[in-house]
C-alpha cells in the first residue's frame, strides 16, 4: 500500500486543501469487540495491577490509545502504565494517583471511536477504633439498639452482629432482632433476661477481586430482669426514606423494625396499588424486597407495625429510575460527494438522557470548524484522492439528529452518538464513508435488428474505486436475469467498468426500452436506448364472421402490427367441431393480399360447427395467429355422400342381417337425419325399400320364414335428411343366415406323441354340404368312464385336417371325436376313436453332475437315470447350453458331453434332462465357470 499527500492553495477562495492519494481499499472503521468495565480495587493492595480490556475489529487493524480523566495517557513518560495488544495494564495501583474514569480510543484511518468510561475506584474498609465501648442497660420488656459505628469504608458493607464469642451470630427469625443494612445498627423489639451479654458488630466489604471483615469491641448489654414486663404499644424506630430511589432491574429494600411488647409483627402494601407477588415472604418481615425492579413498581409503599397494645404505619416512595436504552440507533452510511447526510438516534431512560455526537472521538457541534491537522489525515486515508476543504456552518447539530449537508469527502470518519444521565451512558457507533458519484461514461445507443439476429447495447460507467460496481439491466422496468442458463440475456465479459448486454436470437418480446444501472451500495446512475426488432406481423384483430351459407362464410378482420415490415399476405386457417387440428382452408380469393381485410371461406360441410383463424406474413416470415372466431354453423342441404362399410350377414335363422357405418357428424348435412336402404335376392328385378331412422343405427335385421338358408341378397343404402336425400352407395352381396353343417368328418386317427399330447387328423368335408361358410373343425375328447356331455373342446382356427391336443393325463384312454362348424353352430360328429396317452417320463434329473475343464472346453456328466415301471423308458438324454440357448440330443448310451467355454463370459450354464416316449424328463441345472471344477 503507497500513500501520498500534499498541500495547495486555491487562489480565488484563499483555501488550503489537502490532496491524499491511496492505492489500496477495502477498509472499515473500527468496531468494539471488548470495552473496559469500572472496577473496585482493594487499596494498598501489594504488587497488585489493574486490567482494563479494549478490543476492536478494524480493517486494517486498529492501533489504542488511552485516556484518564479527559487526559491521554503517555505511556512513555510513565511507566507503570503498559498496554498489551489493546489492554490497559496499570501496575501497582494507588489510589490518589489512579483512580479516576478511564477511555479506550480504537483508531485506524477510517477513523476514531471512543469506549465507554471505566471508572477504577478503591475499596477500602478501616479498622473500629480500638477504644471500649460504653456498656448499655435496658429493663425486660423495653426496646432498644446497639449502635454498630462503622468505620470509613468504601464500597457499602454488609452487617451481622455476635454475643460472646465467635461465631454465636444472631439470628433474627421470631422478630425480636434486627440487623440494619443501612446503618448495621443491631434492634431489639423487646429485650429478655438472657439477652444480656457482650455484643460484636461484624462488617464485610465485598470488592471485585476481594473480600474484608472486622468486628468491632464488644458493647455490654445489661438487661434488668422484671417480673411482669409492662405491655407497650408498637414504636417505629427503624423507618424507610420518604423517598428511595432504584435502578429498573435491580433491587430495592425497605427496611421498617419497631419496639413492643409484645413483639410486634409487621406487614406491607402499596397503596397506589397492589403489592406485587415477587416480594415473596418478605411481606411481612422488617425488610421489604423487591427484585427485579420496573416502572409498574413504582409508588407508595407502607410498612404497618401491629399488636394487640396498637399499631403504627409508615410510608414513603419509590421511585424507579433506569440507565440509558437505545430505541434507535444509527448504522454505517456510504454517501456520495455533495449530497445530505442525516442521522437519527434516541434513547429512553429515567432521568430523560441527553444526547451528544462524536466524530473520530471528538465532541462535534453545530459551529464545527474542519481541522486539517494530522488525525484528519490518518482518518481519511481510506479514502481515494480525498480533496479536504476547510469551511464551516454545515453540520447541525439537534440532540438526537445530526445533519450533515454538501457532503466532502473529509466528512468521511466515525461517528459516535452518545446517550446519558445520571445512571450511565451508551454509545452507538456508524461509519460515514464520502465516495465519488457513480457516472455513465459511455450510454447505449438506439438498435434496429432482425428477428433472430443479435445486438450489442454498450453501457461503461466510472465510480469510486473504493467501492465494487455492479450493472443491472431493465427491459421496460423489468429486470432481466443475465445468469440463465440458454437465455438471450448475456454480459458480455470485461473490465469491471465495462457493462455492455448481448442479446443473443432477438426476438419480438425483446423490442422497448433497455435501461442500463450502474450501482454502487452507495449511488447509481442509469442510461436508457430503444432496440427495434423487425419480425412476422403480429395477430389480426377483430376477427368476425359476416355471411354464412351451407358451404362457405364471409370473414372480416382487422389488420394487426406489422412489427416495422409490411403485411404481404394472409392465410385462414379453420378447424371443425370433430376435429382439434388447425388446418389451411380453400378461400376465394385464393391469394388475399396483405391490404385486403375480408375473404370468403369456401368448400366447407353444411350443417358444421366451424371456428377460423387468420394469419399474416411478410418478407421475416409468418406471425402468431389470430385470436380464433366466435363458432358459426353453415347452413343445411341434403346428404351429399352415402354410407360406407355396407355389409351383413349372420343371424338367426330365416333373417337377413344388413349392417353399415353409421354416418359421421360431418356427412350428416342437416337435422332430422336417417338411412334408406334397398334389397332383393340376386336375380330378382324388384327391390324391397325401408328407412332407419335413427343416426345412430348400423343394422336392419329382415324377417322371413320363406327365406332359405344362406341365400345371396343384393343391398345399396343412402342417406337422407330435412333437406332431401342423397345419392345410393354401391351394390354389395349380402347372405342370409347360415344354418348347422349337415355332415360330419370321416375317416378320424388319434394317436399319442407323448404322456401329455396326441395328434388328431381326419378328412375334410366338401363346402357344399354345410349350408353356409365352414369356420373350421371342433375335436371334442374325454377319459374312459367319463360321460360325452362333459369332453373337452379344441377348435382350429381354419380349415385344417389336422390338430394337436395338449394337457392330458398320462397312460389314460380318450374317446376322441371331430366335429365341423360354421357361424350357424356345429354340425354332427364324426364316429368316436380311442387313444391311450403315454406312460409318463422320469421325474428324477440326472444326478451327481461334475465337469473337467481343460483348456477352455469343459466336459460334463452325470449319472444315468432309470426309469420306474409306471414311466416311460429312457431314449437319450437333451443337453441345453443356455447361453447362447442351444439344445444337443444324445442316445441313451451317451452321459457325457464335451462344450466350449465363451471367451467374454468364461463360463457356461447346462441344464440336462432324460427324454423318451413320454417325453422330456425333470432338469437338472449347473453352472460350469473356469473358476469351479468338481
Amino acid at each position: 500500500m503507497f500513500i501520498y499527500f500534499y498541500w495547495k492553495t486555491r487562489r480565488k477562495k484563499k483555501e488550503r486543501i489537502l490532496i491524499i492519494h491511496k492505492l489500496h481499499y477495502n477498509t472499515h472503521g473500527p468496531v468494539f469487540e471488548e470495552q473496559p468495565s469500572s472496577l473496585i480495587y482493594p487499596e494498598g493492595m501489594p504488587e497488585g495491577k489493574v486490567t482494563l480490556s479494549c478490543q476492536a475489529r478494524a480493517s486494517p487493524a486498529a492501533i489504542y490509545r488511552w485516556r484518564v480523566n479527559g487526559t491521554e495517557i503517555a505511556f512513555a513518560e510513565d511507566s507503570h502504565y503498559t498496554q498489551v495488544a489493546g489492554n490497559l495494564v496499570i501496575n501497582n495501583p494507588q489510589n490518589g494517583r489512579d483512580g479516576g474514569s478511564y477511555q479506550c480510543l480504537a483508531i485506524n484511518r477510517c477513523g476514531t471511536i471512543v469506549s465507554r468510561v471505566a471508572n477504577l475506584k478503591f475499596g477500602y474498609l478501616h479498622d473500629f477504633p480500638p477504644e471500649s465501648r460504653s456498656p448499655q442497660t435496658v429493663h425486660e420488656g423495653a426496646g432498644t439498639f446497639l449502635a454498630c459505628q462503622p468505620p470509613a469504608h468504601y464500597p457499602a458493607l454488609s452487617y451481622r452482629w455476635f454475643i460472646n464469642e465467635f461465631p454465636n451470630f444472631i439470628q433474627p427469625e421470631g422478630g425480636r432482632w434486627f440487623v440494619s443494612q443501612v446503618t448495621g445498627n443491631l434492634y431489639l423489639a423487646n429485650a429478655r433476661a438472657n439477652d444480656t451479654g457482650n455484643y460484636f458488630c461484624f462488617t464485610t466489604i465485598n470488592m471485585d477481586i476481594s473480600t474484608k471483615s472486622i468486628f468491632s469491641k464488644a458493647v455490654q448489654l445489661t438487661v434488668y430482669p422484671n417480673a411482669n414486663p409492662r405491655k407497650a404499644a408498637p414504636n417505629i424506630r427503624v423507618r424507610f426514606p420518604a423517598e428511595t430511589y432504584a435502578l429498573s432491574g435491580q433491587t430495592a429494600q425497605l427496611e421498617c423494625f419497631a419496639y413492643g411488647n409484645p413483639i410486634p409483627k409487621i406487614r406491607w402494601r402499596k397503596v397506589d396499588g397492589i403489592l406485587p407477588p415477587k416480594v415473596g415472604a418478605s411481606a411481612e418481615g422488617p425488610t421489604l424486597i423487591i427484585p427485579e425492579l420496573n416502572f409498574d413498581d413504582e409508588g407508595m409503599y407502607e410498612c404497618e407495625v401491629y399488636t394487640s397494645e396498637g399499631r403504627e404505619t409508615h410510608q414513603g416512595r419509590v421511585s424507579v429510575q433506569a440507565q440509558p436504552e437505545w430505541l434507535q440507533v444509527m448504522s454505517d452510511s456510504e454517501v456520495e460527494i455533495s449530497s445530505e447526510l442525516q442521522w437519527s438516534c434516541a434513547a429512553a431512560g429515567k432521568p430523560r438522557p441527553t444526547i451528544r455526537w462524536l466524530r473520530n472521538g471528538q465532541p462535534l457541534t453545530t459551529q464545527v470548524k474542519m481541522s486539517c491537522g494530522p488525525l484528519l489525515a490518518l482518518m481519511c486515508m481510506c479514502i481515494v484522492s480525498l480533496t479536504i476543504i476547510c469551511v464551516q456552518d454545515r453540520v447541525e447539530v439537534n440532540n438526537g439528529r445530526l445533519r450533515i449537508s454538501n457532503l466532502a469527502l473529509e466528512d468521511s470518519g466515525m461517528y459516535q452518538c452518545v446517550a446519558e444521565n445520571k445512571h450511565g451512558t451508551v454509545y452507538s457507533n456508524a461509519e460515514l464513508r464520502v465516495q465519488d458519484a457513480t457516472k455513465i461514461t459511455l450510454a447505449p445507443s438506439n438498435a434496429d435488428i432482425n428477428q433472430g439476429e443479435n445486438a450489442t447495447l454498450q453501457c461503461h460507467a466510472s465510480h469510486d474505486p473504493t467501492m465494487d460496481l455492479t450493472f443491472t439491466w431493465f427491459l421496460n422496468g423489468v429486470l432481466l436475469d443475465l445468469e440463465e442458463p440458454n437465455g438471450h440475456y448475456r454480459r458480455l465479459e470485461g473490465k469491471e467498468t465495462i457493462g455492455d448486454l448481448l442479446i443473443v436470437n432477438g426476438q419480438l418480446s425483446h423490442a422497448g426500452t433497455y435501461t442500463c444501472t450502474a450501482q454502487t451500495v452507495v449511488d447509481s446512475a442509469v442510461a436508457s436506448a430503444k432496440l427495434v426488432v423487425r419480425g412476422p406481423p403480429g395477430p389480426p384483430g377483430g376477427l368476425l364472421v359476416t355471411r354464412n351459407d351451407d358451404t362457405s362464410v364471409e370473414l372480416r378482420w382487422s389488420h394487426g402490427y406489422d412489427n416495422h415490415s409490411p403485411i404481404g399476405k394472409y392465410v385462414i386457417l379453420g378447424r371443425s367441431s370433430q376435429t382439434h387440428d388447425w388446418k389451411r382452408m380453400r378461400t376465394d380469393p385464393a391469394n388475399i393480399e396483405g391490404n385486403a381485410e375480408s375473404a370468403r371461406v369456401i368448400d366447407l360441410r353444411p350443417w358444421m360447427d366451424y371456428e377460423f383463424q387468420v394469419i399474416a406474413s411478410n418478407i421475416l416470415g409468418s406471425g402468431e395467429p389470430s385470436m380464433p372466431s366466435q363458432p358459426v354453423r353453415t347452413k343445411q342441404a341434403a346428404p351429399t355422400v352415402a354410407p360406407s362399410g355396407l355389409g351383413g350377414g349372420g343371424g338367426n335363422r330365416n333373417e337377413l342381417i344388413i349392417t353399415w357405418t353409421p354416418m359421421a357428424r360431418e356427412y350428416q348435412n342437416g337435422d332430422g337425419f336417417g338411412y334408406i336402404l334397398a334389397f332383393r335376392k340376386q336375380g330378382m328385378p324388384t327391390w324391397t325399400v325401408v328407412r332407419v331412422p335413427h343416426v345412430e343405427s348400423s343394422r336392419y335385421v329382415y324377417s322371413n320364414e320363406s327365406l332359405s338358408a344362406y341365400c345371396p341378397f343384393e343391398v345399396r343404402i343412402k342417406a337422407y335428411n330435412k333437406k332431401g336425400e342423397g345419392p345410393f352407395s354401391q351394390i354389395a352381396v349380402v347372405h342370409s343366415a347360415e344354418e348347422e353343417p349337415t355332415v360330419s368328418p370321416r375317416r378320424i386317427n388319434a394317436t399319442a406323441l407323448t404322456a401329455f399330447e396326441i395328434q388328431v387328423s381326419w378328412d375334410p368335408i366338401q363346402h357344399l354340404n354345410i349350408n353356409g361358410v365352414l369356420r373350421g373343425y371342433e375335436i371334442r375328447y374325454w377319459r374312459q368312464h367319463e360321460r360325452e356331455a362333459a369332453a373337452d373342446r379344441v377348435r382350429t382356427a381354419g380349415l385344417e385336417s389336422m390338430a394337436r391336443v395338449t394337457g392330458l393325463r398320462p397312460n389314460t384312454l380318450y374317446h376322441v371325436t371331430v366335429l365341423a362348424y360354421n357361424s350357424a353352430g356345429t354340425g354332427p360328429p364324426s364316429p368316436r376313436t380311442t387313444v391311450v396317452t403315454k406312460k409318463p417320463p422320469p421325474n428324477r434329473p440326472p444326478g451327481n453332475i461334475s465337469w473337467k475343464i481343460v483348456g477352455s472346453w469343459v466336459t460334463v456328466r452325470w449319472d444315468h437315470v432309470k426309469s420306474m415301471d409306471n414311466e416311460s423308458a429312457v431314449l437319450g438324454y437333451k443337453v441345453s447350453d443356455m447361453l447362447p440357448p442351444n439344445t444337443m440330443i444324445l442316445e441313451k448310451s451317451k452321459n457325457s458331453i464335451t462344450l466350449p467355454l465363451p471367451k467374454d463370459s468364461g463360463y457356461v450354464v447346462v441344464e440336462i434332462r432324460s427324454w423318451g416316449d413320454g417325453g422330456d424328463g425333470a432338469a437338472q441345472e449347473a453352472i460350469v465357470s473356469q473358476d469351479s471344477g468338481m
